[in-house]
């Protein structure tokens, strides 16, 4: 795993867990993400509702990196992606790496958190 994207993703669960708690890992933060860009704001949502904002997140970071494209929102407000282009095959590792890194990129892109790492 790639050391710098490991210590940014530290910082980023810090600042995070400041306001939502300690303890978030990849899939906690990615929730977050899904939340955000469903814009509903919180709620109590069903163990399938999680699942589909953490695909939301998933398909929002690696929008820039070509994977998948925004698609529309439908009636109920929630966002839908195509899937654009594959990930090469890549290890458990990678793919892990992959995510945080894209999720830094999104935090930071939105400028939600700063990383001077």
């Amino acid at each position: 795993m790639d050391h710098k994207t490991e210590l940014q993703f530290q910082h980023l669960t810090l600042k995070l867990g400041e306001k939502f708690g300690e303890g978030l890992d990849l899939n906690s933060v990615l929730l977050l993400v899904g939340v955000q860009e469903l814009g509903k704001g919180y709620q109590k949502f069903s163990k399938d509702e999680k699942m589909n904002l953490i695909h939301i997140a998933i398909c929002t970071i690696l929008e820039p990196y070509g994977i998948y494209k925004f698609v529309e929102t439908d009636a109920d407000g929630w966002p839908h992606f195509d899937k654009v282009q594959g990930l090469p095959p890549i290890s458990n590792r990678e793919q892990e790496n992959l995510l945080k890194e894209a999720t830094i990129n999104y935090f930071a892109t939105n400028g939600i958190v700063e990383f001077n790492l």
